[in-house]
């Protein structure tokens, strides 16, 4: 295909094409390489490209009959594991480090019918902003080079904004899927908690604030992608949901009048008055498709709910570092090999104890309540993505290279900007960046939509009505700069 060709489909419409006999896995694969080729020297997006599955798609077990039939798809570097391929996990403390199985989601991911073909960046562990260490890799924002995409999901984010592949695999620890999305001009949807498996791994609730998901270009993509790859595997400690319907067909309708929430007053968080202006834009533009629109705010108490969001962060990246550097027979992890924050935060969070946990706990759990009372009232929150713009690159204070001596000052100071994300995380609650704002700099700004938790299928449709609306125009039909059909 041409290059403008190519970008007009997205992973539906390329798989219908396969079907049809007019293209082979295999050519979609290689168009997919070649556009990592084209752009990955700008971009520095993706991590390796498996040049084997590149010329022979079944050669991992991709289901070719699958909803996908061999769609390209890439996997960021953290989280699901390939087997004996390397995950890395943007550390040069793990280079060489290759994985003895596949997780169950790639399985399902294969079952799909996607072709796995390469890896995506990440900050070190998915622990920050951005993925910007000059000793691994810096990702860059294809709208703006002089810009991060956000992180952790930042390969991904600017692969499928750059047009090379319409969906690509993303994690969620806090916003790590719908941040970089909103910075990006994607589509990114964080599901509820018991949708994505992520077995063998990470049996403990507090373990589940991290969720599994993707990037994609077009509302039907996203569910597609839910409906084919969710579920839970054997033995897991807490029920896999099922909706009603698939969320392909869900998407077909339009929702019926809808209570939507608008809010960027998020505790001691605000967000700039650029941003809040594009917030009221976005709801006159919901109130034109027949939604009530007002301000509105759960009774949350924030500041004790971001406390306990940091307290799990520290204590969960804490252990994570500790499970790594033990096979390696290392007491802690090297200066030289691991990131100054994720250092620190391994020396504040490894002998946390269980009353701290329990005291997180106890907040996770009326900030739920609490959410889940507001949900009774309203259909939808939305917010700004994030409460400031995008950073430049080289804005260390986000980064794990920053030398900030305070774990708890450098937690604060992300929520400032990030502020608007993680509490779906801690109440496991659906949440869906859409790409309908701009910042001031020229780049995309996300408008998140948040729901109660197992209502992620309203998330869709409300999206696809506006999908419909803007006659499939997200950012207002602009593509970035460094995009496949620019060449």
């Amino acid at each position: 295909m041409s290059w403008e060709e190519w970008a007009r489909h997205d992973a539906v419409a390329l798989a219908g094409r396969v079907r049809a006999g007019e293209i082979s896995a295999a050519e979609l694969a290689a168009q997919a390489a070649a556009g990592i080729a084209l752009l990955n020297p700008s971009l520095g997006a993706v991590v390796e490209v498996f040049d084997d599955v590149v010329a022979d798609p079944l050669r991992d077990g991709m289901n070719a009959q699958g909803c996908f039939a061999g769609v390209p798809y890439l996997m960021k570097d953290l989280g699901p594991t390939l087997r004996g391929r390397l995950q890395e996990m943007g550390s040069r403390l793990m280079r060489g480090n290759r994985a003895a199985a596949d997780s169950h989601l790639t399985g399902r991911i294969r079952q799909a019918g996607l072709n796995i073909i390469g890896r995506t960046t990440t900050p070190e562990f998915g622990c920050c902003s951005s993925a910007e260490n000059p000793e691994v890799y810096v990702t860059r924002n294809p709208w703006n080079l002089g810009y991060t995409t956000n992180g952790s999901s930042a390969g991904t984010a600017a692969m499928v904004a750059a047009g090379v592949l319409p969906l690509s695999h993303a994690t969620d620890g806090g916003g790590s899927i719908r941040i970089p999305a909103g910075a990006c001009g994607n589509l990114g949807l964080k599901p509820s908690r018991g949708v994505f498996s992520i077995a063998p791994h990470a049996s403990d609730l507090t373990g589940l604030v991290s969720i599994q998901g993707c990037h994609s270009r077009t509302v039907r993509d996203t569910a597609a992608f839910v409906d084919h790859c969710r579920g839970g595997a054997p033995g897991e400690f807490m029920p896999y949901w099922m909706p009603a319907e698939p969320y392909s067909d869900l998407i077909r309708r339009d929702p019926g009048r809808l209570r939507i929430a608008l809010s960027h007053e998020w505790g001691d968080y605000r967000a700039t008055p650029h941003f809040v202006r594009e917030l009221e834009r976005i709801g006159r533009l919901l109130e034109s498709l027949g939604h009530h629109v007002e301000w509105a705010l759960p009774a949350v108490d924030f500041r004790a709910a971001f406390a306990a969001q940091t307290t799990c962060y520290i204590s969960n990246f804490a252990q994570t570092v500790a499970n790594l550097i033990a096979p390696l027979g290392l007491e802690r992890p090297p200066e030289d090999q691991v990131e100054p924050i994720n250092i620190r935060i391994w020396e504040a969070g490894r002998n946390i104890s269980y009353t701290e946990r329990a005291r997180m706990q106890t907040v996770f759990n009326t900030t739920s309540r609490a959410f889940g009372a507001f949900f009774e009232e309203w259909d939808i929150i939305l917010t700004p993505i994030t409460a400031l713009p995008t950073p430049v690159l080289g804005t260390t204070e986000y980064l794990t290279i920053s030398d900030n001596p305070s774990v708890l000052d450098w937690f604060g100071n992300l929520w400032k900007n990030f502020a608007y994300t993680p509490l779906a995380n801690l109440c496991g609650i659906p949440g869906l960046s859409m790409p309908l704002g701009w910042q001031e700099s020229g780049l995309p700004l996300g408008i998140q939509a948040q729901a109660k938790q197992g209502n992620d299928g309203l998330l869709l449709q409300l999206a696809a009505q506006i999908e419909r609306a803007l006659e499939g125009r997200w950012n207002d039909g602009k593509k970035p700069g460094v995009h496949v059909t620019q060449g």
